[in-house]
């Protein structure tokens, strides 16, 4: 009778451990991609001021200018893990804005502008980084998931696999720039 309750008690204890571990890394997922949102708001916040800097230059690349304006305001009303495909071609419309920035010899030497680029870098660096971060643990996550006996907690409780942060195929050639 007490090995029975003992093994019952052994069996409940690890499906305890199980979820708790599938809702940790559930969660683990979620405040990383809390992180890119923030990051992709901190990028958000420099594309106006990086246009209207470009702009004051070039005043005749509109239609360059309405792109990375009409593609920052698809990004920002787009959320969560499923809006990788309008970042991405918002990545897209400022490799051409940079592009038309470097006709331009007086704005390449403006220290506003060169200001917004370092800025706007350092962003999108730190995109990367907690893009990485994120797939990293949706993939530990998503592991967990699909691993015996794990999966039989996480399809109990409905926990599901998480989708994955994936670039574009025009994000994997490189862009030209002409001088």
């Amino acid at each position: 009778m007490w090995t029975a309750i003992a093994v019952v008690a052994i069996v409940l204890l690890y499906f305890i451990a199980v979820y708790n571990g599938l809702v940790a890394r559930r969660n683990q997922s979620r405040e990383a991609w809390a992180t890119i949102d923030s990051q992709l708001k901190r990028r958000y916040d420099l594309i106006p001021n990086l246009v209207e800097t470009v702009r004051g230059a070039a005043r005749h690349e509109s239609e360059t200018l309405s792109a990375v304006t009409a593609a920052r305001n698809a990004a920002m009303a787009a959320n969560g893990p499923t809006s990788a495909d309008v970042q991405n071609k918002l990545t897209q419309t400022l490799k051409s804005l940079f592009a038309v920035a470097e006709s331009y010899p007086e704005l390449k030497a403006n220290q506003n502008f060169l200001e917004l680029q370092r800025e706007l870098a350092d962003t999108e660096n730190k995109i990367q980084a907690t893009r990485q971060f994120y797939n990293t643990v949706v993939m530990a996550l998503n592991t967990q998931i699909e691993q015996f006996p794990s999966n039989i907690v996480a399809r109990m409780f409905g926990i599901m696999p998480e989708k994955m942060f994936e670039i574009d195929e025009s994000e994997k050639v490189a862009p030209k720039v002409n001088f």
